[in-house]
């Protein structure tokens, strides 16, 4: 079990040419120079030319630490957040703790932020949920990212990048089943994106709350079976959360099982009839929110742009379809005849999803691979239902997606626990009614 806080390294830019920023405040080198204000950082073969605020090369090498001094902070330009999904953007993001630059071979770099857990723990639950959330949510979150961060890392095992490893499952013919798992990042622990968990470093701290949060949890942890819990969230689960098994690995993990968003057992999806009646419905459960005043609190801004998380509906033209399946896939399905849910876990969510043509027929699964395969961007979730407009010869012109939840509905929903919260529940209520037999723990 963990005894003392661990210091956690953070990819913040990768694959890049150059890097631009400014010290905001005096760092040193290693070598004890000191450096201050706007800097750029070239790559070229596995060595960087580093440039001040003056425009000197300051040093030319191939890894660079650069130590703050008390209080002192760094930015960073043109960072990447929401990387390939639909709020996708660039934005100037400021850091505290240590940079470290580091050249490779092919000609590229690496920003990485070395900082303490529990400082990192602030700017993630900030980053994930607006820092003017709910206090009991703050918390909450803060032992369900400390869990899973610590979890990830006692496994060995560390996220990946999704596009390069993703892993497969005894696919049959014909058949494509993958999902992305926990493979080691080459040069750090995690990385600052949704992928792993979301840290945009100071720039998203505008309360106290957001330190108040990890401080009154410093040390806590997620736990069953003597073991750290690997805690998954999600933003909003659509009233009934998924199980592990039917997103990641084929073991499932007891914590990590469905259960429905609200005070009152819900039935697990399992027909197509039932699917339609769910995803049509609106049941009372806690993610069902339309407070626009709580969203506001609890959502950054690039989120609050999403308003239809609980229930939404995507229309595609029969041709747009095609291009994008083509477009993602490599594989030319020719004129679209039908999208079918073969097989649904609990929440609605589908697990195998086979899409028919005039020239192909191929399966396709798990729930992120669906997703992918269907957006240019990803869809909101895999739980949906799919309807058909023809024409007159019996050929779609039309299909109409309508779907729950926003994300893979495993674990903590986001917009579901701040309901909780808004409502009077506690962080430990939060958590165990999403972790079902897990306890809490404070390890140091």
């Amino acid at each position: 079990m963990i005894t003392q806080e661990q210091k956690i390294s953070v990819g913040i830019l990768t694959g890049k040419r150059s890097v631009r920023g400014r010290f905001n405040g005096p760092f040193h080198l290693e070598d004890g120079r000191w450096v201050d204000g706007p800097f750029s950082a070239q790559a070229g073969d596995d060595r960087m030319s580093f440039v001040d605020s003056a425009g000197n090369e300051v040093i030319r090498q191939g890894k660079l630490r650069f130590i703050p001094a008390e209080q002192s902070t760094f930015t960073l330009s043109d960072v990447t957040i929401g990387i390939r999904f639909h709020w996708e953007q660039k934005q100037e993001l400021t850091f505290q703790g240590d940079l470290v630059l580091m050249a490779h071979a092919d000609g590229t770099m690496t920003a990485i932020n070395e900082i303490d857990l529990e400082d990192y723990l602030v700017s993630v639950i900030s980053s994930e949920m607006g820092a003017t959330a709910p206090l009991e949510l703050l918390k909450a979150h803060a032992i369900t990212s400390r869990s899973w961060l610590v979890s990830i890392l006692k496994q060995g095992g560390k996220p990946t990048d999704e596009a390069v490893t993703p892993q497969r499952i005894s696919p049959q013919a014909g058949e494509i089943s993958k999902w992305y798992g926990r493979e080691e990042h080459a040069f750090f622990d995690v990385c600052a994106d949704d992928h792993c968990q979301r840290y945009q470093g100071v720039t998203r701290i505008i309360s106290h709350d957001a330190r108040d949060a990890v401080q009154a949890t410093c040390g806590v942890y997620l736990v069953y079976g003597g073991n750290v819990c690997d805690a998954r969230y999600h933003k909003a689960c659509g009233g009934l959360t998924e199980n592990f098994e039917n997103v990641w690995e084929e073991t499932p993990i007891p914590y990590l099982s469905s259960i429905s968003d609200s005070a009152l057992p819900s039935s697990p999806i399992q027909t197509g009839e039932e699917a339609i009646k769910w995803i049509r419905s609106s049941p009372e459960v806690y993610c069902n929110t339309t407070d626009v005043n709580l969203m506001q609190q609890i959502l950054p801004s690039f989120d609050q742009e999403t308003t239809d998380f609980f229930r939404w509906k995507v229309v595609y033209a029969r041709k747009e379809l095609e291009a994008i399946l083509q477009e993602k896939t490599g594989i030319d399905f020719g004129i679209l005849h039908g999208l079918t849910a073969l097989e649904r876990g609990p929440s609605g969510r589908i697990i195998r999803l086979m899409i028919e043509g005039s020239k192909e027929c191929r399966i396709v699964g798990k729930e992120l691979e669906i997703r992918r395969w269907l957006s240019r961007s990803h869809l909101y979730s895999s739980a949906f239902i799919v309807s058909r407009e023809v024409n007159p010869a019996g050929v779609p012109i039309r299909f109409v997606l309508e779907g729950a939840g926003w994300g893979h509905g495993v674990g903590l929903c986001q917009i579901g626990a701040a309901v909780m919260a808004a409502r009077g529940f506690s962080a430990e209520d939060i958590l165990r009614h999403y972790f079902r037999g897990a306890a809490l723990q404070k390890c140091y």
